[in-house]
Formats: structure tokens, C-alpha cells, sequence
């Protein structure tokens, strides 16, 4: 249901009803929708938590990976052949307790977990899939901070933090034309 030509194909995004949806794809789930064209980032747009059906948000996250995602440019019919489509679907978060940046390091593991962070109105997410380009996990934190818009190098008193897995699969999409 992501590729479909009256949605991407057409630049236009077609989210499937309910009725349209089998059994599995009907509960609310997390996830996120990266489109990468020769290797590289292309799109990434997703949710943490929704009360959505899975198969009406991955639908729509992967128009809007596509044709929306204000960092990135729009997708172009000329990628098409070389896009990949990697969907994660996420676990519920689960709330880490550190007091600092050495504790949170501690209890997170590379290339599992991914990490919300939020201080004040500033927030920002990784999914697991980031350890890939940043295999580090101070170099991971401190990308994580940035993208908050934090200084990696201080620790705000009102730090959450947050946990979670991801199921990723994905597929190359190769849309004819």
C-alpha cells in the first residue's frame, strides 16, 4: 500500500480506510517511514506514539517522507528506480532515569536502542537504525543533542529521557514507470 501509483507515483497520498486494512495493520503503533534514493537520506518522517492505524500512518508518513519533509527535497520521478523504503515500527518508550550523560550512556545499547530526549520545549529522536552512520555512543548522544537544539556538553536538570525498539523491514521500490 505505500508505493502505489495514485499515492507516490502521482505525488498525491492515498491513505487506505480501515475496511481496506488487514487485521494487523488496524492497531495504533509508532513508526516511521526513511526514504534513502542511491544510498542517501531522501526523507524521514514518522510518529512515536499515535492512536492511528499503522497501515493509515505508515501511509501517510511515506507520502510525506516522499514530498514533505521540510529538510530534505521532494522526491523526484527519476529516483523512483533507485528509492528504498525502510519502515520501523516502534515499540511503546519506556522511561530511562539518568542524571547524567555517563548514566544515560550506561543503559543504552548500540544499534537496539533508540532515544527520545526532551528538556523544556526542545526534543528530538533517534531511531535505532542512526547507530549505523553514528556507531559511537557519545558521538550518538551528542548528534541527538544537537538535533534538540542542546549543548552536548551540559546536562539540563529537566532531562527525559526515553527508550524504545524498533521492527524495521523495508523494500526497494523500484516503481515502474
Amino acid at each position: 500500500f505505500i508505493e502505489r501509483r495514485d499515492g507516490l507515483g502521482n505525488r498525491r497520498p492515498t491513505v487506505p480506510t480501515l475496511d481496506e486494512l488487514p487485521d494487523e495493520l488496524q492497531r495504533p503503533v509508532g513508526a516511521f517511514v526513511t526514504l534513502n534514493v542511491h544510498g542517501r537520506l531522501n526523507g524521514c518522517i514518522g510518529s512515536i506514539e499515535t492512536d492511528e492505524a499503522v497501515g493509515v500512518s505508515v501511509a501517510r508518513h511515506a507520502w510525506s517522507a516522499a514530498f514533505s519533509d521540510p529538510r530534505l527535497p521532494a522526491l523526484r520521478w527519476v529516483d523512483y528506480d533507485h528509492l528504498d523504503i525502510e519502515i520501523s515500527l516502534l515499540s511503546p518508550l519506556a522511561s530511562i532515569v539518568a542524571s547524567s550523560r555517563d548514566g544515560l550512556l550506561d543503559v543504552l545499547e548500540p544499534g537496539v536502542d533508540g532515544l527520545l530526549i526532551a528538556a523544556g520545549t526542545r526534543r528530538a529522536v533517534f531511531l535505532p537504525s542512526v547507530w549505523e552512520q553514528l556507531p559511537s555512543p557519545g558521538t550518538f548522544l551528542a548528534h541527538l543533542f544537537h538535533k534538540a537544539g542542546l549543548d552536548p556538553a551540559t546536562w539540563p536538570d529537566d532531562l527525559r529521557a526515553f527508550g524504545f525498539t524498533a521492527e524495521k523491514f523495508g523494500r526497494r521500490a523500484g516503481i515502474e514507470r
